[in-house]
C-alpha cells in the first residue's frame, strides 16, 4: 500500500514544471497535454517625488505576471501572459516605468532538442502593452553536473513604441541551483538589461539605459502540485550611483513565482 502510494505521489508530481532559478530559464518543458498556472510577483524599491512634502521617498514599484503554459507537443510548449503595473501616479510625481513589463499580454514557445550533449532550446515571444509591441528571442544552454545545474539565456529583445521609436534590448542571465532533495533547490541567479536606442541613438548614455547587473540567492521548494521560487537580488553595478527620481535601476530587487500543476 506504502509503495503504491508513494508512486502515486511521484506519478502526480512530475506533471509540474517548477522554476528554480527566477529570471533563468533551464530546458525543461512540461509534457505534452499538460498544463500549469503561474504567478509572478516583482518588486523593486524606487525613488519618487512626494506631492505633499515636494521631498523625494522611497516607493515599491511592483509588476504582476500570470502565465498559463500549455505542454503542446514533446518538448514543446506554449505560454499565455497577462500583466499588470500599478501606477502611482495619483500618489507620487517622477514615478519610473517598470523595466521590462507593462500592462498587456504575452505570448511565447519553447521548444528544446534532445539527444544533444548539453541541454539546448529555443524562446520566442511577443508582447502586446500600452507602450509598445515586443519581438523576444533566447537561446537556452544547460549542463548537469549530478545534483548541479548551470543554465544561461542568451536574449535580445527588438521593441517598437508606438510613438515611433524602435529600441534593442539586451537582456540575458545566468545561473545555477543545486538540488538538496528532489523538493528543495538552492542557486544563485543573476540577470543584465540594457538599452539601446535607434532613433536617433542617444549622445550619451545615461543610467536608465544600462547595462545595469542584478545577481542574488534563488530558492526553490516544490510539493507535489504546488512549487514555489523566490529570489532575491542586489544590483552589482553602478555601486556609487544615488538612485534618483524616475530611475528604474534600484539598489534591491525581488521576485517570488508560485506554480500550480492543473
Amino acid at each position: 500500500m506504502r509503495t503504491a502510494l508513494a508512486l502515486l505521489i511521484v506519478a502526480t508530481s512530475a506533471h509540474a514544471n517548477p522554476r528554480a532559478l527566477p529570471f533563468t530559464y533551464t530546458t525543461d518543458t512540461l509534457a505534452a497535454g499538460n498544463a500549469e498556472l503561474e504567478q509572478y510577483v516583482d518588486l523593486i524599491p524606487l525613488r519618487a517625488i512626494s506631492p505633499t512634502t515636494t521631498q523625494e521617498t522611497t516607493y515599491l514599484a511592483s509588476a504582476f505576471q500570470t502565465e498559463l503554459e500549455i505542454g503542446l507537443a514533446d518538448r514543446l510548449e506554449l505560454g499565455l501572459y497577462a500583466t499588470f503595473v500599478p501606477m502611482f501616479g495619483d500618489q507620487l510625481a517622477s514615478t519610473a516605468l517598470f523595466p521590462g513589463v507593462g500592462n498587456g499580454l504575452k505570448q511565447r514557445l519553447r521548444y528544446t532538442f534532445g539527444d544533444l550533449p548539453i541541454g539546448l532550446g529555443v524562446y520566442g515571444e511577443i508582447a502586446e502593452n500600452e507602450r509598445e509591441i515586443e519581438l523576444e528571442a533566447k537561446v537556452l544552454l544547460e549542463q548537469r553536473f549530478d545534483r548541479v545545474r548551470v543554465a544561461v539565456n542568451l536574449s535580445a529583445e527588438y521593441e517598437l513604441y508606438f510613438a515611433g521609436q524602435r529600441e534593442v534590448v539586451l537582456n540575458p542571465s545566468l545561473g545555477a541551483t543545486y538540488e538538496i532533495t528532489a523538493r528543495y533547490h538552492v542557486g544563485l541567479d543573476g540577470f543584465l538589461r540594457a538599452e539601446y536606442p535607434m532613433n536617433p541613438a542617444p549622445a550619451m548614455r545615461t543610467f536608465g539605459l544600462g547595462p545595469e547587473l542584478y545577481v542574488g540567492p534563488a530558492v526553490l521548494l516544490a510539493f507535489e502540485k504546488v512549487w514555489w521560487s523566490i529570489g532575491g537580488y542586489v544590483r552589482v553595478t553602478s555601486p556609487s550611483h544615488d538612485l534618483g527620481p524616475g530611475e528604474p535601476y534600484g539598489r534591491a530587487w525581488f521576485r517570488s513565482m508560485i506554480g500550480f500543476d492543473l
